[in-house]
């Protein structure tokens, strides 16, 4: 049994890779963190956490009651020398300055800044591998600058840098979630080998609950508007409506988003995703934990990574790590 919004619901089988492995002797820092995407997939794998921040109070306390981390808050006001060394960084920086719901201010957004403060902490902390999430639309913000400077800031600090834009559908997610991951390496990333993401995908109807409760069925009239435009030709499918009000669906869902209308994905259009759906289409655990209001839900696991997606890219960094160790081969200065 697991707790969803106040209420026991009976688990199902999880989406999210194998349950904890044993202690590598590897350790990481989570910022950004949310409710922990990258920790879940990081434990799976035998790392440990040593430290976590949010701003986002309602992530913390999510983040706190699932792996009995306490995160700080605001990284503006954590210097970097009350972080604990570790050896691996991971950041799912604010998406909101450059992607296309948000402003795509990027670097004139003052949360696009916040790239630096990640940049300040690896300078002080030389983590031997980096993975960085964002949005797919920093790859040609300000005609590619935004991806120039993280490259090359990285760079000038000693690090290999590699990114890729990966899709939540190619690791058995069911959801249509395009996102580039950057990784960096104090080691050579000559032995680094992107994930092929060939993972079957999950049918819906495994995602889907059984039985959800009906507070979260649509309205009669909007219900009704949707099915006058649009006739799905899969069942179970989740509808989608972009910004011009133009329906589709699909045996997938679109990438779940924090600040979209209520009514963005519909389950053939008739109701709302529960809580529990929307963390099986991110890939977290069924004994996860959220008991959070549905607003806060939607803007929570809008905001997480997917988790067996950023795992897999975990592992390649980690191999990378633990071969130069057997290796002895020294990191750059």
């Amino acid at each position: 049994m697991t707790l969803v919004n106040g209420t026991l619901e009976k688990a199902a089988d999880a989406i999210n890779p194998p349950a904890l492995s044993q202690d590598n002797g590897l350790t990481f820092v989570d910022l950004f963190c949310g409710i922990g995407g990258f920790h879940t997939a990081a434990s799976a794998l035998g790392l440990k956490a040593v430290f976590a921040c949010d701003i986002d109070n309602e992530a913390r306390t999510v983040y706190s009651r699932n792996y009995g981390l306490t995160p700080m808050g605001d990284i503006l006001e954590i210097s970097e020398y009350d972080i604990p060394d570790h050896d691996l960084l991971f950041a799912g920086f604010p998406c909101q300055p450059f992607s296309i719901i948000g402003s795509k201010g990027g670097f004139a957004d003052p949360r696009g800044t916040l790239f630096f403060e990640i940049a300040r902490i690896v300078r002080a902390k030389r983590p031997r591998g980096i993975v960085l999430e964002n949005v797919k639309q920093l790859l040609t913000l300000q005609k590619g600058e935004v991806i120039r400077r993280i490259v090359n800031d990285l760079t000038e600090m000693g690090y290999d840098v590699d990114y890729r834009v990966l899709n939540a559908l190619n690791f058995g997610l069911p959801q249509k979630r395009e996102r580039i991951i950057i990784v960096a390496t104090l080691a050579d990333m000559d032995s680094f080998h992107w994930p092929s993401g060939t993972v079957p995908m999950k049918p819906l109807d495994e995602i889907l609950e059984s039985d959800p409760d009906p507070k979260h069925l649509v309205s009669d009239r909007i219900r009704s508007k949707r099915h006058e435009v649009h006739t799905a030709e899969v069942t179970p499918s989740v509808w989608h409506e972009n910004k011009s009000g133009n329906i589709s669906s699909h045996q997938w869902s679109c990438a779940l988003r924090a600040g979209a209308s209520y009514n963005y994905l519909l389950v053939n259009g008739e109701r709302r995703l529960t809580p529990r759906e929307l963390l099986r289409l991110q890939g977290f655990p069924e004994d996860f934990e959220l008991d959070s209001n549905y607003s806060q839900a939607r803007k929570l696991t809008g905001n997480a990574v997917p988790v067996p997606m950023v795992q897999s890219v975990i592992k390649e960094v980690v191999d990378v790590v633990k071969r130069t160790e057997v290796a002895g081969i020294g990191s750059k200065a």
